[in-house]
């Protein structure tokens, strides 16, 4: 599967600070729903930057490893 971005990630209305994101202010990640080709994830302190858009076996496997990190933290 070839790895796709969307350069300005600016472009696109609907983002939402993911539900896996801490809520210290430092790491957040925004997704986009509803996107026609898959699952676009920004960074939410670059809202211009770029956006990495996954598949479906894609965001499973991201969410997954989220997850397992998640529940290694003490």
């Amino acid at each position: 599967m070839t790895e796709r971005t969307i350069p300005n990630a600016a472009t696109l209305s609907g983002w939402r600070k993911s539900s896996y994101s801490g809520n210290d202010g430092g790491s957040c990640v925004e997704v986009l729903d509803d996107y026609e080709s898959g699952i676009p994830v920004r960074d939410s302190k670059n809202p211009k930057g770029p956006a990495l858009v996954f598949g479906s076996d894609g965001w499973s496997s991201f969410i997954t490893a989220i997850k397992h990190h998640l529940s290694q933290k003490p």
